[in-house]
């Protein structure tokens, strides 16, 4: 993916989403740093930068990745990053058939410079979302949005710490019948959530864009007026 769309979202994490001082975590441990990525992904271009990215690992790191038909995570980190994730891949698929269709179009005009194989037509990933408790009405699902048993999807999630909420949501999916193709984090904090993440995912791929020392390095970076 683009060098600049990966430094700009870093650089917005680290401007918006993280904080020195003395904060307690949801597991009860202690921190000197605090990140939000909320702050980020509910942000408009963090959102669309968030989005891009974390759609580009899935079609460059995760096995066939043209059979992934969704991404879904535990409400409410995962849920701008699905939303967002789905987006691109719309707007991949958009602009794919757009190329094809100016191709089509000035193929017999000599003036028209020859586009590259723009490769095979990019698939729509569906989003959905994973509720902490069944809902005590209407349908009781514990997932919304998209939810078909045998489907390959890849789980997602903002700040990856002990794993938990990340765990919760591979079981959703399993549970629903779905296949867990690969599981994807926005930053991990590097407290033990790996290990526990990927014996839960049991042989599928997890990767993070950003470890929680690459944040740490750009918020120190930063200009002081930022």
């Amino acid at each position: 993916m683009p060098t600049d769309t990966r430094s700009a979202l870093l650089d917005l994490i680290a401007t918006h989403s993280f904080k020195l001082g003395d904060f307690t975590l949801a597991s009860g441990a202690k921190s000197d740093y605090y990140i939000d990525c909320r702050v980020t992904t509910l942000h408009a271009e963090g959102g669309r930068l968030s989005g891009l990215v974390l759609y580009e690992m899935i079609r460059e790191y995760i096995p066939n990745a043209y059979a992934i038909e969704a991404v879904g995570g535990l409400t409410m980190g995962a849920d701008p990053l699905v939303s967002n994730i789905a987006s691109a891949s719309a707007w991949a698929l958009a602009d794919h058939r757009e190329i094809l269709e100016l191709s089509l179009a000035m193929a017999d005009d000599p003036d028209f410079p020859s586009e590259e194989d723009p490769g095979p037509e990019p698939t729509l990933i569906h989003g959905f979302l994973v509720r902490k408790s069944e809902k005590t009405h209407g349908t009781g699902r514990k997932i919304e949005g998209f939810l078909k048993p045998g489907a390959q999807v890849v789980i997602v999630d903002d700040v990856c710490t002990t794993g938990g909420s990340t765990i919760t949501a591979i079981e959703a999916a399993r549970e629903a019948g779905m296949i867990v193709a690969g599981v994807l984090c926005l930053v991990d904090r590097e407290q033990g959530g790996r290990a526990r993440i990927e014996a839960a995912a049991e042989g599928a791929p997890f990767l993070a864009a950003f470890t929680a020392n690459d944040v740490r390095k750009a918020h120190l970076a930063l200009p002081a007026s930022r």
